[in-house]
Formats: structure tokens, sequence, C-alpha cells
């Protein structure tokens, strides 16, 4: 997977602009999936519209996803009537059965890195309608940690979200 390396990723916008994020995985399994293509031309084409800058990527210890720009929603539009109607019922298709589960992993993320005192800084965030209502930043010894306080996020920052919120609103 060399060449994911070489991939440049450009910084997204400020939350007022955002729109929904698409993680690479979603994108590469709908196309591989449909036997649209295959996986390394997936790879040419998100890099192709990454250096034309009809998309942007925000790039995470795992994953990379990916938004639209606006250049990129006025190129869509232009070569809208070009998409075939069983590709657009294939999308449709797509986004109502993975509907909750994108948007999961649109509201919810974390990452780590390494910080200038060898420990690892672990930055979580939940977002309600692309606005962050918790953007924390936890220190941590190891990756094995970090590795830990990223996942348990995933699946339980709803609830943190929740005490917090309990605790601190008395």
């Amino acid at each position: 997977m060399e060449y994911e390396k070489k991939m440049r990723f450009k910084y997204h916008s400020p939350p007022s602009e955002r729109t929904r994020y698409f993680s690479g995985t979603k994108i590469s399994n709908f196309f591989l999936d449909k036997e649209y293509t295959t996986y390394f031309t997936i790879q040419q084409v998100l890099n192709d519209l990454l250096d034309s800058e009809l998309i942007v990527a925000e790039s995470t210890h795992n994953n990379t996803n990916y938004r639209i720009t606006a250049s990129g929603r006025e190129t869509l539009d232009f070569f809208e009537d070009k998409i075939s109607e069983a590709i657009r019922q294939d999308i449709r298709e797509y986004f109502s059965q993975n509907q909750i589960e994108m948007k999961k992993e649109a509201d919810i993320s974390a990452d780590y890195y390494r910080t200038p005192q060898h420990n690892y800084a672990v930055h979580c965030q939940l977002r309600q309608k692309n606005i962050p209502v918790i953007d924390l930043t936890l220190t941590v010894k190891n990756t094995e940690m970090a590795e830990a306080v990223c996942k348990n996020w995933q699946e339980q920052s709803p609830e943190v979200y929740a005490c917090l919120m309990d605790m601190l609103v008395k």
C-alpha cells in the first residue's frame, strides 16, 4: 500500500463550512461491492480529486475521510445527467442501508498523536449537526492506551456526554 502513503492531504475547512465527510473505507466498499472498479483505481481517482481540489481529506491514525468542496459540487452538478439511473439507484440504496452508521462516523471522531513529552494526546470529538458539543484532549502514556481511548470513544461518547452534562449542569 505504498501508494496510499504518497497521497497528499489538504486541511479541512472551518466547522461552519463543513458538510458530511465520507470515510475512505465506505467509498471503497461501495465501488468494490458493486464491482464498478478496482481498489487501485479508486485510490487514483481520490488522489486526482484531491489534486484538483474537488474534494478535501481529513486523515486520522486509521482512516481518511473525504468531503466534496464547492467546486466539486459544481462539477458534480455539471455531470449529473451522465450518471445512469441504475448507478443513482445503487447510491440511494447504499445511503439508505448505511445511513445510521455513516452518521455515527461523521459525528464521532477520535485520533491520537505523540507529544513532545513522549506521551500520547488523544483528541476526541462529538458533533451534533456538524457542531462540536465535546472537543476533548486526553494525555495517556502509550499507544495501547491511546488506541483503547479511541475505540471506547467511538462506542461510548454519547454516554460520556450525557454523564458530563448531568454532572456539570447541576
